[in-house]
């Protein structure tokens, strides 16, 4: 894989991240095709800074939680956890469910924040600081939803539409199929999948717009085990969902981290429509 220096070291963070049990030297550079000599160079520098550390026993590379802490560490200097945790907590605590924040950052939109509300028995609890997927997710569907088909199917396709084998029956596979969703969640205000990012897993999300710029800055979603979170039972879980994004939305006032997000999204939108025009 050819690219710059830096290009290299983002290659090899990201590929560690996808795996936890680490990985060996030469199956960090037979995967990102570079060779062995400059894989060792890039990992020696990012075991000084302590980003990444070597197993004594397997020799594997795996990346330490320096990363994480630095994430943890700008959320909360951002204001954005304090702000929306007890909105969280109280939705959670209404559904009986998982409930996450996405925050939309340029063209992804990444889970930053949950409030699990699950009683004892089947509990459905995805990792943070994943992206979500759009083609898939309600989170995805929410936000696109609010934007043209054109820009939406524009991040569906550059992300794509997920792999056959880890998606539910329910997934949508094709652009069509995808609209259809989108429709669906225009006219509701809100949207929700069954079956979808994976097989037993239901989900339903509403988008967060800030109340000055009017941009999407995140999304609030409610999911849990399809046997329990059936698509009439979240459609009567709707309202309460869409009072949390609402005070949501009334609560990026107090983020300048939601703001700048807020104008991003709007200045975004904005070059795009001169685009067309021209």
């Amino acid at each position: 894989m050819a690219g710059s220096a830096l290009d290299r070291i983002l290659d090899i963070v990201e590929l560690l991240a996808s795996h936890p049990t680490g990985m060996a030297l030469s199956a960090i550079a037979e995967s990102l095709a570079i060779p062995k000599s400059a894989a060792h160079r890039v990992l020696a520098a990012l075991t000084a800074r302590g980003y990444v550390r070597q197993d004594a026993e397997t020799s594997r590379y795996l990346l330490t939680t320096k990363l994480v802490a630095l994430g943890f560490r700008y959320l909360s200097r951002s204001g954005v956890i304090d702000i929306v945790q007890p909105t969280l907590d109280r939705l959670a605590h209404e559904t009986g469910e998982l409930v996450r924040l996405g925050v939309v950052d340029g063209d992804r939109q990444t889970w930053v924040a949950k409030a699990q509300g699950a009683r004892p028995g089947l509990r459905y609890d995805p990792d943070m600081g994943m992206e979500a997927p759009l083609a898939s997710t309600a989170s995805g569907h929410a936000w696109l939803a609010c934007l043209s088909d054109e820009r939406a199917i524009e991040l569906v396709l550059r992300q794509g539409f997920g792999h056959d084998e880890t998606l539910g029956p329910a997934a949508p596979r094709t652009v069509q199929a995808l609209q259809k969703r989108l429709r669906l969640a225009r006219e509701r205000g809100y949207a929700w999948v069954v079956d979808s990012s994976a097989p037993g897993t239901s989900a339903m999300a509403a988008a967060i717009r800030h109340p000055g710029t009017r941009g999407v800055v995140g999304v609030v979603s409610v999911a849990g085990p399809s046997v329990r979170l059936t698509e009439a039972r979240m459609h009567q879980l709707a309202p309460a969902m869409l009072a949390a994004a609402a005070e949501l939305a009334d609560a990026c006032r107090s983020s300048e981290y939601f703001t700048a997000a807020g104008r991003s999204t709007e200045s975004g939108a904005a070059r795009r429509a001169v685009r067309a025009a021209d």
